[in-house]
Order: C-alpha cells, then sequence, then structure tokens
C-alpha cells in the first residue's frame, strides 16, 4: 500500500459511522448532469448508491438494473444518484457505453469522486476490501434528509434491486400508516400493528379488530 492509500485508509477508519434516524451529511459534488448539493434534493427521497468503478461487468448489471427501476421510483418520488471515485469524463464514457452496447440510457446522475470527499463522508471506503474503490453501498434518505436505511455489498456481489425497492415501499408505508412490516413484506400484504406500551393497551388490543395471534402480534389491512 503505498502513502497516498495509507492515508485514505486512515481517513476512512477516522470518519464516525453514520447512524439511522440522523441527518444524511449534506455534499456538494461534481456529476454527469452537472454540479448537484444534497440540500438541493430536501422535500423528496434520495437513494444515494456508490459502484466500485466504471467499465466493470458487475458494476454495469447493477446500472442497468437501476436504470429500469427508475421509473418505478420516480412514481414513488424518489431520485437516484450513483457514485464510483472515477472522473466525471470516465462516467460519462461508460454511460454512453452502456447506452450503446447494452441498450440502456442512464438517467440519473452519477458522482465523479475522484478525491473521495464524498465516498469518506458516507463511509463508503473499506479499506478491507480496497483502499482506491468504494463498495457498493445504498443509502436511502427521505424528505427531510434523514438517513433511513444502509446496505452494504462486497465488491464482487451485484445487489437486489427488487429489495432496494422494496425497502423503499415499506419506509414509505410505515411513514403513511404508522405501521411496522413483516419479513418479506409487499404491498398488498398485511403489516404489523405497533406492539401496546402498557398493560391497559395489552388488555384492550385482542378487542380492536385486528388479526391477532397474541396481544403482542397483531397485524392489519393497510
Amino acid at each position: 500500500m503505498d502513502m497516498d492509500e495509507e492515508s485514505t485508509a486512515e481517513q476512512a477508519q477516522a470518519r464516525p459511522m453514520l447512524h439511522l434516524g440522523e441527518t444524511a451529511p449534506d455534499f456538494e459534488a461534481v456529476t454527469t448532469h452537472g454540479p448537484i448539493k444534497l440540500s438541493d434534493y430536501k422535500g423528496g427521497w434520495v437513494i444515494l448508491f456508490s459502484h466500485p468503478a466504471d467499465f466493470t461487468p458487475v458494476c454495469t448489471t447493477e446500472f442497468i438494473g437501476f436504470a429500469k427501476m427508475h421509473p418505478e421510483l420516480e412514481k414513488r418520488g424518489v431520485k437516484l444518484i450513483g457514485l464510483s471515485v472515477d472522473s466525471v469524463h470516465s462516467h460519462i464514457a461508460w454511460v454512453r457505453n452502456i447506452e450503446e452496447k447494452m441498450g440502456v440510457k442512464i438517467p440519473f446522475p452519477v458522482i465523479a469522486d475522484l478525491n473521495m470527499n464524498v465516498g469518506t463522508l458516507y463511509g463508503m471506503i473499506h479499506p478491507g476490501q480496497s483502499a482506491t474503490a468504494a463498495v457498493r453501498c445504498v443509502f436511502v434518505i427521505d424528505p427531510d434528509q434523514i438517513l433511513r436505511a444502509m446496505i452494504y455489498y462486497p465488491l464482487s456481489t451485484g445487489r437486489n434491486m427488487d429489495e432496494i425497492l422494496r425497502l423503499v415501499d415499506a419506509l414509505q408505508a410505515a411513514d403513511k400508516y404508522g405501521i411496522a412490516t413483516p419479513a418479506d413484506w409487499r404491498p398488498g400484504d398485511q403489516a404489523i400493528v405497533p406492539p401496546p406500551a402498557t398493560t391497559d393497551e395489552a388488555e384492550k388490543r385482542l378487542g380492536e379488530g385486528y388479526d391477532c395471534k397474541d396481544w403482542y402480534f397483531c397485524k392489519k389491512t393497510i
């Protein structure tokens, strides 16, 4: 590892870990769609995701997957922002290559993070995987710019786009209806009613008309 790689690794290790429920760190960056700030997206949902490198096979399949999912995210008011440590010119060339060779247009901006500022800010650089490339991170940020979910994948494993969309649906349903979602939940399935917080509420719960297995485990249709 050379001195630049050591410095990047030290920065990544020194950066405090992001926590769910906290404000997502703001940033300004150059992208394939021009300069952006995260704060410009306030009022809508955002998925910020990173990939290790342009012109690589797994990342190409993921970009095709994100592009195909883009219309569904738009219906849900979600904006996509991609990122890697490559230059904006590399991003432009790769996006054009995907459209030319794969017939898929990439409709979202891709951050050029050559200095790794955003990658370090969001803990995307994991020295155990690579000191010079971001791992496959997904950050879901709500309209108040609160960090609601984080998913990390290793360099070798492409993401499951269906799960990312399911996660967005679950978060938005939780906000809208004040519920929680069980394992493998999808829109149309019953949701979990938050359990009672007092003995009096527990006593009443079974008579409130929910589909209950017991006082703490009740579901309802939303």
